[in-house]
């Protein structure tokens, strides 16, 4: 392999060297048993000093990535019988969505790596002292990079992400617009057309909406990504959507209400009380579909319609990427479940 340096980097000339070897070896340029320039030729070549080589190496030895071996200088170790690779997960928060995210991911690496999660509750701050303390420590990081979308809030978080090497980073649930690299992978959703997509599959299975009232909170992060969405549906459909803070006091016979995961829990008991006492029957007079899905949905009022991703199937996902060290970028399924209330 060719090392290089880049002596204007902010990143140490010893993290390049260290990170240039674990790259090559991940992606089978540096194979198992090569040997690599001793120390002294690498300075030289490289123009640096021998205790920055000395320092890169170390590092690599202690990671079990190269082997030294008594007067014949380091080699290549075989990353099949290096230990377990450790995994840091960075989570925005630990809802019900995200335990199930989170337990199919850990499930899918049980004996297969070690698994580390943290919480950044979608303060930069938070993300950046992780990255600070822990940047080194781990083979991989998965971050959920939910954070405000105002465009300074968006550049300091791709700012962040763009710390950690390509080959490292795993973006769960959402991808940065801003973030540019090509070896990272990233199971994620679109809000906006996926909300589209799953009221056309409603469509598609012969459910009318005459007229959808979607409750949501204006604090919502991707509220307006959904909004988005929904407008285009209902104008291509020609049907009447309104904006909700909470559940309404005037409910109509033929109303379909989309429930925002933000409103989940107060909202959808609110709406159900209130449909009781408009003397509606849910399914029949009224529509309900949620915004998530949970093992709970198949009980709710009967059995609750969802859209939603399938957050199991992306913790798997995420987790095949580490155990079989290739990355992609794979737009998570997102689909109708359909049940009584709709």
């Amino acid at each position: 392999m060719e090392f290089r340096i880049d002596p204007t980097s902010k990143v140490s000339l010893y993290k390049q060297l260290v990170s240039q070897v674990e790259t090559a070896m991940h992606d089978g340029i540096l194979k198992a048993g090569k040997q690599i320039p001793s120390m002294n030729e690498l300075a030289a070549k490289l123009n640096i000093s021998k205790e920055t080589v000395k320092k890169a190496y170390g590092v690599l030895v202690n990671k079990n990535l190269i082997v030294p071996k008594q007067g014949k200088g380091f080699y290549a170790a075989d990353l099949q019988k290096v230990g377990l690779p450790k995994v840091l997960a960075i989570f925005d928060k630990f809802s019900v969505y995200k335990q199930i995210l989170f337990n199919a991911f850990a499930e899918s690496l049980s004996g297969k790596a070690e698994v580390t999660i943290v919480n950044h509750n979608q303060s930069l701050d938070l993300l950046q002292y992780y990255l600070d303390n822990y940047l080194d420590s781990f083979d991989y990081y998965v971050v959920t990079p939910h954070f405000p979308l105002d465009p300074d809030s968006q550049a300091r978080a791709v700012k962040q992400l763009s710390r950690i090497p390509n080959r490292k980073l795993i973006m769960l649930d959402h991808v940065l617009s801003g973030y540019t690299g090509n070896n990272y992978g990233a199971v994620y959703q679109d809000f906006e057309n996926d909300i589209y997509d799953g009221l056309n599959q409603g469509i598609k299975a012969q459910r009318h909406i005459s007229k959808l009232r979607v409750i949501t909170l204006p604090t919502s992060l991707y509220g307006p990504c959904i909004r988005k969405g929904v407008d285009r549906f209902s104008k291509e459909h020609g049907v009447l959507v309104e904006y909700l803070n909470s559940a309404p006091k005037d409910i109509n016979k033929g109303d379909t209400f989309l429930v925002l995961n933000s409103q989940r829990d107060a909202g959808l008991v609110s709406l159900t009380h209130a449909i009781h006492e408009a003397k509606l029957a849910i399914g029949d007079d009224v529509q309900i579909i949620s915004y998530n899905e949970s093992e709970m949905d198949e009980l709710i009022l009967g059995g609750l319609t969802t859209v939603s991703t399938d957050f199991a199937l992306m913790g798997r996902m995420a987790a095949d990427m580490i155990i079989n060290r290739h990355m992609e970028k794979i737009h998570s399924p997102f689909r109708m479940n359909m049940r009584f209330t709709f």
